[in-house]
């Protein structure tokens, strides 16, 4: 079987462990939508106080560590509206391969988008929303196919890329927009690909399956085939099978 078919290729019990994957990626980015919801509230019903308080203001050593917090908070309901969309649908196509690996390509996107902002973002503003979280995991989705050897996965990602094509044009530089943690969080994704690609895949791949040897046996008639038994050998090399020279077998129980 060729590489390419392999890549294609889902096999009863990785489908049933993607479909458990599945459950709890579905999960995982309800809950996660959940928590950003509450904090909006929250942070809507205190005249988005937390926003000023933790956001991510450029080069200010005291709101380094809000790099952490800044993805949770939000401007406006129209902000937040605009994020959870596209958060849940690349969120879960980013998790249901594993959860596991997914919360470490959050870490990572955080961290790298939130870094991005705080170094080269406008002096005098507020960086924060999850919008560099969501290009995180869409420059995942557009390279795990590729690391892990699955077709399905290039697919779709290459499907991603078409139905959301208009997100790459906030990648531009734009007033009012964090266009530099849009584009931290999209870098961080292809890493993320990389990082956390399944090796398990790509060592398959690598070795691929173990041919052997297949001989046309006689009479057998055309298309068919079948193994032919080697035959057996003493020390010093005599073939004893059925065919085997009755003199040598003689001569060799006499030894």
């Amino acid at each position: 079987m060729s590489a390419w078919h392999r890549a294609w290729t889902v096999r009863a019990g990785d489908a049933e462990s993607m479909l458990a994957e599945a459950r709890k990626a579905l999960f995982v980015m309800v809950g996660f939508l959940a928590i950003l919801w509450i904090i909006q509230l929250i942070n809507a019903a205190d005249h988005y106080q937390l926003t000023i308080d933790y956001g991510i203001r450029p080069r200010d050593v005291r709101s380094l560590p809000y790099i952490l917090t800044a993805p949770f908070l939000h401007v406006s309901w129209t902000h937040i509206e605009s994020n959870s969309g596209p958060l849940f649908i690349f969120g879960f196509l980013a998790a249901y391969r594993g959860v596991v690996r997914f919360l470490g390509l959050t870490a990572l996107v955080i961290v790298v988008s939130g870094l991005a902002e705080w170094f080269t973002g406008s002096p005098n503003t507020i960086g924060v929303g999850a919008s560099g979280v969501v290009f995180g995991y869409l420059g995942y989705i557009l390279v795990r196919g590729f690391f892990d050897r699955h077709g399905i996965d290039i697919m779709l990602g290459a499907v991603m890329a078409l139905c959301f094509a208009y997100q790459f044009t906030v990648l531009l530089p734009h007033a009012g927009i964090g266009w530099q943690a849009h584009i931290g969080g999209l870098a961080a994704g292809v890493v993320g690909g990389w990082i956390f690609r399944d090796r398990s895949a790509t060592s398959r791949t690598a070795v691929g399956p173990t041919a052997t040897p297949v001989a046309t046996s006689v009479g057998g008639g055309p298309g068919w085939t079948t193994t032919l038994p080697e035959p057996e050998t003493t020390a010093l090399g005599t073939a004893t099978g059925r065919r085997a020279d009755p003199q040598t077998q003689l001569g060799d129980l006499g030894r």
